[in-house]
């Protein structure tokens, strides 16, 4: 592992603190960076997902086929 630095202000630093619980900030920041990294893939996959259906929209009836199987039984 790398030891870095940050700054930051007095009061995120405090809210920080306050989330961390039996963890120590390192692993917090660990933690939020791996996070954030997550949800810009998941951000990206989002987007290429919607522009593949502007691309190639549904056509109507396409998953007429599929309608049956969605019934629930009783």
């Amino acid at each position: 592992m790398k030891t870095i630095q940050i700054v930051l202000p007095e009061s995120l630093l405090r809210q920080i603190d306050q989330q961390c619980g039996a963890r120590n900030r390192s692993a917090f920041f660990r933690q939020a960076v791996e996070d954030w990294f997550k949800s810009r893939k998941i951000n990206e996959l989002e987007q290429k997902q919607i522009a593949g259906y502007k691309k190639h929209p549904v056509k109507s009836g396409e998953f007429d086929a599929w309608l049956n199987e969605q019934v629930w039984p009783d």
